[in-house]
């Protein structure tokens, strides 16, 4: 019997990754579409382009196919997993009426208003990329966090009338809900052609990427912790329970029926903060590796390979996007001194990554009585061992890392061999298709010396929160108008 493939798609933030596995979760081929950056034309507005996230995933999908060794025609299914707390305004032909607005659009925080008649559906990202690929005007329940009349606890709108109503959204205007690993619609002709995608292949709903990325990480129970190495850096526990008034964390849908994720607060601008870093000093950086063989972020976690934890005395605070309701924070660095070059501000980012991360996680422990005893890395900053071990150091338990990184991606395919009866059921698409690569434990001449940093690091805001406060004021009224727009 010929080998059967699963194609599993993760629209994310940056860029749009298609990765072809195999039903035992060996990743076979992938290629990745970087995205436009946002469009940002006034403060609170960040857009993507045109159609950037249709155009990135057909890009990615059509090079992922070429390069597949084995027939297109022995794919089984696809597997739709896009960025959360998104909203797109749709034509009746399912084709854009205005460009998607990004999770950092502060419209998202506000009910829709409909100021636009060719505007037939409000719907998520996952929702209008199902109508692209499929023609089908479905989506999954599991991707209406935020912005959206769901009730959370049903997996379904809500039924009182004023709830709904608040929302601003008619319900004809909304797709029909679907649950993750049902099937959502099949391959359309446009997208058959422009990939080279079987006609007719089965397109299947997951959920939000978080939830979609902690299914592929192998989380089942609440002893095992995810942290998402992303542009958003969140940590993620499963349960069974929908808990409504959690303090330190909020439920999340999972990407399986009925069940749901736990999920820290998080970092905004996480992992972009070390693009910064390399657009920042990138000549430098660039001429070092270069002259070693290296690529910018080989060379980077070399050199900081060679910092003492600590980073001796410089520490850094992940506040470069900030909050609708906390306005005022900024990134930071603090404790410069003439020792102090890209290498401290790399490893310095690194370690108040897993600070901040520790400090999150500590408080959702809490809430939930859990305490865990294994943390899964994920997403592109898992693939530097530097931060696998500060990670280590930093929450003193094992950090495994995963033959496949980009769990997202696994996660769709997940949901595809279950909906496809390659697995009856996802426990056991789980076992089958999730392998560990590698485990890294606590160096214990360094957990007690991050333990003390990490009480210094959680002062740290709460010193320097006045000051920043003081310059929004006066800016804000220099300026009249906020001074935290994003940029890509």
């Amino acid at each position: 019997m010929s080998t059967k493939y699963i194609l599993g798609i993760d629209g994310g933030s940056q860029s749009s990754k298609v990765v072809i596995f195999d039903t035992e979760g060996r990743a076979i081929c992938e290629a990745t579409e970087e995205l436009v950056p946002l469009h940002t034309p006034r403060p609170g507005v960040a857009e993507h382009p045109d159609d950037d996230l249709y155009d990135s995933i057909v890009k990615a999908a059509r090079r992922a196919v070429e390069s597949l060794p084995g027939k297109a025609a022995d794919i089984i299914g696809v597997g739709l997993c896009t960025i959360r707390c998104c909203r797109a305004l749709v034509k009746k032909d399912g084709t854009l009426a205005a460009p998607v607005q990004s999770w950092m659009d502060l419209r998202l925080s506000r009910p829709y208003e409909h100021t636009d008649d060719e505007v037939a559906f409000v719907t998520t990202s996952s929702g209008y990329l199902m109508g692209r690929l499929t023609g089908s005007f479905t989506d999954t329940a599991a991707n209406y966090i935020g912005p959206w009349p769901m009730d959370v606890g049903t997996w379904d709108w809500f039924t009182d009338k004023e709830t709904f109503d608040s929302f601003n959204i008619p319900k004809e205007m909304l797709f029909k809900l679907q649950m993750p690993g049902e099937i959502g619609g099949f391959v359309n002709e446009e997208f058959a052609e422009a990939t080279g995608l079987p006609l007719g292949l089965p397109v299947i709903h997951t959920a939000n990427d978080k939830a979609t990325e902690a299914l592929g990480a192998g989380l089942r129970d609440e002893r095992q912790g995810l942290v998402s190495l992303g542009t958003y850096i969140a940590a993620m526990v499963v349960g069974g329970d929908f808990v409504k008034d959690a303090q330190s964390y909020f439920t999340n849908f999972a990407c399986e029926p009925n069940r749901y994720v736990y999920e820290s607060a998080g970092i905004r601008r996480g992992m972009w903060t070390v693009s910064w870093l390399k657009n920042l000093v990138g000549f430098e950086i660039g001429v070092a590796a270069a002259s070693q063989g290296l690529s910018k972020e080989e060379h980077l976690n070399q050199v900081a390979s060679l910092v003492p934890a600590g980073c001796e005395g410089l520490m850094c605070v992940l506040d470069w996007l900030a909050s609708p309701t906390q306005p005022h924070k900024k990134g930071m660095f603090i404790g410069f001194d003439e020792r102090h070059g890209y290498a401290h501000m790399y490893r310095s980012i690194l370690e108040g990554i897993a600070f901040r991360m520790k400090q999150n996680v500590a408080a959702m422990e809490s809430d939930l009585e859990i305490e865990l005893e294994k943390l899964v890395l994920s997403g592109g900053g898992s693939y530097s061992d530097l931060m696998a071990q500060i990670f280590a150091d930093v929450f003193n338990i094992p950090v495994l890392r995963n033959q496949v990184r980009n769990a997202a991606g696994l996660g769709a395919a997940i949901c595809v061999a279950v909906a496809c009866g390659v697995y009856p059921s996802f426990d056991s698409a789980t076992d089958g298709m999730v392998q560990v690569a590698d485990e890294t434990q606590p160096n214990p001449d360094l957990t007690e010396l991050y333990g003390q940093l990490g009480e210094v690091y959680t002062d740290i805001s709460a010193q320097t929160d006045v000051i920043l406060e003081r310059t929004f004021s006066i800016l804000t009224r220099s300026t009249k108008e906020p001074t935290n727009q994003p940029i890509n």
